[in-house]
């Protein structure tokens, strides 16, 4: 959705303050790819899941008893928070999972969808509730 001419002029205002407050740091803000940033995590995550089987695997290599489940369990928690992270970083670098905003909001058809749409992503008890309504009223 593109900006009205009020929100643009403010945008721009912001912008030049920001120029004339610190130029260096607007210009590295300006000058970086979000995606870079992305792509860093998703390497350190990767990194850290292969930390984690390491981990795992000289827990169960290890003989000293406790240690070696704290050291399995650690490297196994290590694998799975690692894995979340590239998960996450991906799908924001990427776009997958967004959500887009309704394209027929305001007119009838796109708001009957909308309607429909957003009464399928009900609770497990609003749904229970509504059919005990409808029971109740012989519907």
């Amino acid at each position: 959705m593109p900006l009205s001419e009020h929100e643009q002029r403010m945008l721009d205002q912001i912008e030049q303050a920001l120029y004339a407050e610190d130029p260096k740091f607007a210009h590295a803000v300006r000058s970086t790819n979000p995606q870079v940033h992305y792509k860093r995590r998703i390497v350190k995550a990767t990194l850290g899941f292969v930390v984690g089987v390491c981990a795992l695997m000289t827990g169960l290599v290890m003989n000293a008893g406790t240690v070696t489940i704290a050291v399995s369990v650690t490297g196994f928690l290590l694998m799975v928070v690692c894995c979340v992270w590239a998960l996450t970083s991906w799908k924001r670098m990427t776009g997958v999972g967004a959500e887009p905003a309704d394209p027929g909001e305001g007119d009838a058809g796109g708001g009957r969808q909308a309607r429909r749409g957003r009464a399928g992503r009900r609770g497990f008890m609003e749904r229970m509730e509504e059919r005990w309504r409808r029971r109740t009223e012989g519907e």
